[in-house]
C-alpha cells in the first residue's frame, strides 16, 4: 500500500516538474483558468497522498495460537 503512495506521489512531483514552465499564471482568459485549477487539483493530490502516508495506522504483529497459549500459561 505504500509503495503505492509513494509512486503516486512521485508522478504528481514529476508532472508539477515537467507542467510548471509550460503554465502560465498570469494569463489572461481560460488559459489562466486552467493554469491555476491545474495547480490546485496538483495540490490537492500531493496532500493526499501525504496525508495518508503519514496517518496509515501501524499493522500489528498477529500473534499465534500457539503463542497465546504458552503466554496463558506463563501467567501465574
Amino acid at each position: 500500500m505504500k509503495q503505492r503512495l509513494l509512486l503516486c506521489l512521485l508522478l504528481c512531483f514529476c508532472m508539477l516538474y515537467y507542467a510548471l514552465p509550460q503554465l502560465s499564471i498570469r494569463a489572461e482568459g481560460p488559459e489562466g483558468v486552467f493554469a491555476v485549477s491545474w495547480l490546485c487539483m496538483l495540490l490537492f493530490a500531493i496532500a493526499g497522498n501525504l496525508s495518508s502516508i503519514l496517518y496509515t495506522p501501524k499493522k500489528r504483529k498477529a500473534i499465534s495460537k500457539g503463542k497465546k497459549q504458552r503466554l496463558r500459561e506463563r501467567i501465574y
